[in-house]
């Protein structure tokens, strides 16, 4: 899946969220991208990002981040 499908979709994701708000958003976006995208996904976001996250929503990249960081950890 191409990076602008993939930021596209994300940032849908963080479209429906914000209406949460800050902190709760993120969260909700992060389980999201979390429990429904295919690993192979999120490693093309978390590359994406990696590369300067062009055209992500800050609230967006701020929850990938965020995901990636938790990913990492044992």
């Amino acid at each position: 899946m191409s990076p602008d499908k993939l930021v596209y979709m994300a940032n849908q994701i963080g479209t429906f969220f914000r209406s949460q708000g800050g902190e709760a958003a993120i969260k909700g976006t992060a389980e999201h991208i979390k429990k429904f995208w295919d690993p192979r996904m999120r490693d093309a976001i978390f590359a994406h990002v990696d590369a300067g996250g062009a055209g992500l929503d800050p609230p967006v990249r701020q929850a990938i981040e965020q995901l990636k960081a938790s990913a990492i950890k044992i």
